[in-house]
């Protein structure tokens, strides 16, 4: 039986998804006040190295993930990046029932995201990220240089000022699942550029440009 506390945070997700859902799509990273709050602090990493430890049952020690793709690796990513998608799941433009319990506003203050954000920016990425089977990597690399590179660098390195997100280092299986979900249109606060650059892939070509990013070198912070 879900406890009262759990409910209450399940309840108030799907509240916020259904008001959402009942309005005209806002602009993709519209600026809302709480978002625009916590971008404007400067976080602090020893704070956020305390606050993180809630979070560290799941995405681990160091903000590795796991490479079975069940949770991603966080560490090195922008710090505004993971602002935004913190704020996006307490808002209900991201759907994570799984991260919300952590998230929400009795789990963590704005100046907690902001910390936990400067924190896990100012991790190392060690190169031992979950890959693919390596198969098929010439038609990854196609499709990653033809629709990627774009938006999130040569070696997957992401454009902070533009909050287009570090993919280098990150597990293949969590490229994978979260690829599908925005071909498909089930994740909605993605770059509706990047649904229509992805929307035409197969299955087998969003395993080979997964498995392409999933190799590419992590280069440092």
């Amino acid at each position: 039986m879900l406890s009262r506390h759990f409910l209450g945070f399940l309840l108030a997700a799907l509240g916020g998804s259904l008001a959402l859902a009942g309005t005209p799509p806002e602009p993709w990273n519209a600026p809302y006040a709480e978002k625009t709050a916590a971008l404007s602090l400067k976080g602090d990493i020893a704070r956020g190295a305390a606050a993180f430890e809630i979070c560290q049952g799941c995405h681990r020690a160091g903000a590795l993930g796991r490479a079975d793709g069940s949770y991603p690796r966080l560490a090195g990513q922008h710090a505004n990046v993971l602002v935004k998608q913190m704020a996006d799941v307490r808002s209900g433009r991201r759907s994570n029932l799984k991260m919300l319990p952590f998230a929400d506003h009795q789990a963590l203050s704005v100046q907690d995201i902001a910390d936990i954000a400067a924190y896990l920016q100012s991790l190392p990425v060690p190169p031992t990220q979950g890959q693919g089977t390596g198969t098929d990597l010439a038609r990854g690399r196609q499709l990653y240089e033809s629709d990627c590179q774009v938006c999130h660098g040569k070696q997957g390195q992401g454009k902070a000022d533009q909050f287009f997100p570090r993919i280098s280092g990150q597990h293949y299986a969590y490229l994978l699942r979260e690829g599908g979900l925005i071909r498909d249109g089930k994740r909605h606060n993605a770059h509706p550029d990047m649904v229509l650059a992805i929307g035409k892939y197969s299955d087998e070509d969003t395993a080979a440009v997964s498995d392409y990013i999933s190799r590419l070198p992590v280069g440092g912070r």
